[in-house]
């Protein structure tokens, strides 16, 4: 395949570029957290052992940037915010699924639990 170039920046092939939409060790785990439906950010930064609040927001904010979830604020106080998956998101699902299975297929391989 023939290199593409996107939002300024240059891609070799599909795989590179799905990537660079969930790629990373944090994207994967917070769409899996909202796999279930709108989760508030607190919720979020529960349920994901050891991600710092910085890292959590720049990675919700390149998620959302990426179409990959959607921010629902609501005029309250004290102020709550949802996030949820976007259809283009929740594509991903099966293919995390089964790169999870692969993971752990290759996690017993290593003779790790």
């Amino acid at each position: 395949m023939k290199e593409f170039l996107y939002d300024g920046r240059i891609y070799y092939n599909p795989v590179e570029f799905a990537m660079a939409h969930i790629g990373g060790t944090w994207k994967i785990p917070i769409l899996l957290c909202l796999r279930n439906g709108s989760v508030r950010y607190g919720d979020l930064k529960k349920s994901i052992p050891h991600i710092s609040d910085k890292m959590l927001f720049t990675q919700l904010r390149e998620l959302e940037e990426k179409n990959m979830l959607s921010k629902h604020k609501f005029l309250e106080k004290p102020p709550r915010v949802e996030y949820q998956l976007t259809e283009k998101a929740k594509k991903a699902l099966p293919l995390i699924d089964q790169l999870t299975e692969y993971g752990i297929s290759l996690m017993k391989e290593a003779g790790i639990d």
